[in-house]
């Protein structure tokens, strides 16, 4: 049996590009009188944060930045704001949910999160430190997560 020449050939399969996605490099939110610049790898390769609010600026890096990833959360990523030595400490934490952004520089997409400053009770003296020791403050957050260093 011969071929025809005028049958066209079978359509080859389209390749599909192969979408490569980016997380965000650089997280700004803020809510209520609380700002909050996150950069999960900057300069030296180290987490990078900075807390603002109406009493305080204050900027974080490398291990004074705690990470925690929780599947069903996403990363909580906390700060202490406030320490003291005989009646405990304030920290601030932020949920940081995954995103996937278009790998390219200047990429960018709404945020939309949770912060919880929380107020850690404790007492030198032993038998005041009965009953609930963490008070919490939840404060909605928006604001972008972004891509602007050149991904490699």
């Amino acid at each position: 049996m011969s071929k025809n020449p005028s049958t066209p050939a079978p359509p080859q399969a389209a390749a599909s590009p192969i979408i490569q996605f980016a997380s965000p490099d650089v997280f700004e939110l803020s809510g209520g009188d609380v700002n909050v610049t996150f950069l999960p790898t900057g300069a030296g390769g180290l987490a990078h944060l900075t807390y603002r609010d109406s009493q305080r600026t204050l900027n974080f890096s490398g291990d004074q930045i705690r990470k925690v990833e929780v599947p069903d959360l996403g990363t909580i990523v906390s700060v202490t704001i406030v320490q003291t030595v005989d009646s405990g400490s304030t920290t601030f934490s932020i949920l940081i949910p995954a995103v996937n952004l278009p790998n390219q520089r200047g990429a960018s997409t709404f945020i939309c999160t949770d912060g919880i400053t929380t107020v850690h009770k404790f007492s030198i003296v032993p038998g005041l430190n009965q009953g609930q020791r963490e008070n919490y403050t939840v404060t909605h957050m928006t604001g972008t997560g972004s891509l602007v260093i050149i991904p490699l």
